[in-house]
């Protein structure tokens, strides 16, 4: 399959009052057509960063670029100027944000804010952006859209208003949707929703998706692959499969035993000990090493390298080196690795 998109070798610094914090410290990936690629990890990991630098939506002044290449059509993101990404931005890559009323104007009719792409990027004309409105409202599962095309935010709930926010982003047919946290100011039962229009969506129109997400069981339902961060860095990708039932990285092992279980009575939760890496002075050795109840001395002197577990697996981790002790998943993943293969079934 093709790749839309490939992230190459990106370092990204932010320029502080305390120092040059590197945020991003090689990171390397690709999205095929019409496939979803989750990038997980917790909070201040780099998922964030890594698709605003996409979009280029770092902000100016403070964040650079320092080296690699985001290359999309065959051309590489991080060289345009801001006009030639301006014909990209929106297009060809659109992205849906964490909290929909910060990314909707309160002062506009829901209807205009959908039109304003359709008339910059598809030249259309009014009336016709105002059909392809009411067809996007329906898409979307918005009932009576002649109606809501008049209505402001504010009369929107906060799915409904994802449901725009989603629009928007469609209205061009992008070749690639970057959806940030989508359902994380959402009840569950409008996550669910929201997730289930995202797949139906994907279908329809064709598109390749970044889901960035810190729930795992959010990944599993809508993944083809999953790229997990820690530190700045990819530490473990593969198949949603390969993740799933055969994690390798000792930090995915983590993020398995911390996601609740509906099978757990008196089960205490799991939480991975410490607190992620300084940044502004990156470890020498593996970023993981001080949380790791598997370190070993390497671990704290050198980086480990990507080691091939399959063609499409890959794992940061000196376990993985043909001199490294054998060591099996914690029993809390084996846990919940039965508890997939049931839910599977």
């Amino acid at each position: 399959m093709k790749n839309i998109l490939e992230v190459k070798d990106l370092h990204i610094s932010f320029h502080t009052f305390a120092g040059e914090v590197q945020a991003i410290r090689g990171v390397n990936f690709e999205l095929k057509k019409g496939e979803t690629l989750a990038i997980v990890g917790e909070s201040g990991s780099g998922k964030s960063v890594t698709t605003k630098a996409i979009m280029r939506l770092l902000p100016p002044g403070n964040s650079e670029i320092k080296q690699g290449e985001i290359l999309f059509d065959g051309k590489d993101l991080a060289k345009l100027n801001d006009r030639q990404m301006q014909k990209v931005r929106g297009k060809d890559i659109s992205m849906i944000f964490q909290d929909p009323m910060t990314s909707l104007n309160p002062t506009m009719t829901v209807g205009k804010q959908i039109m304003e792409p359709l008339i910059k990027h598809q030249n259309m004309s009014q009336s016709a952006a105002k059909e392809r409105v009411i067809q996007l409202l329906k898409l979307v599962g918005i009932p009576n859209p002649d109606q809501r095309f008049k209505q402001y935010p504010h009369q929107f709930s906060g799915g409904m208003r994802q449901r725009v926010v989603i629009a928007i982003a469609l209205a061009c047919n992008p070749k690639v949707l970057i959806a940030d946290e989508p359902t994380t100011a959402l009840d569950v039962t409008i996550q669910a929703q929201i997730l289930e229009l995202m797949k139906d969506l994907q279908k329809k129109i064709d598109t390749s998706i970044i889901f960035i997400t810190h729930d795992l069981g959010v990944v599993a339902n809508v993944a083809d692959r999953v790229a997990v961060m820690y530190g700045g860095k990819i530490v473990e990708i593969g198949t949603v499969d390969e993740i799933f039932y055969n994690p390798q990285h000792p930090y995915t092992w983590g993020l398995i035993s911390s996601m609740p279980s509906l099978d757990a009575k008196d089960e205490e939760l799991y939480a991975i000990p410490g607190t992620p890496p300084n940044l502004l002075n990156p470890p020498k050795g593996d970023a993981f090493a001080p949380r790791n109840e598997y370190a070993m001395q390497i671990d704290l002197e050198e980086q480990p390298p990507m080691f091939k577990v399959s063609d499409t697996h890959f794992a940061a981790t000196w376990l993985l080196h043909p001199d490294a002790p054998k060591v099996e998943p914690p029993a809390a993943v084996l846990k919940r690795m039965k508890q997939f293969n049931r839910a599977k079934k």
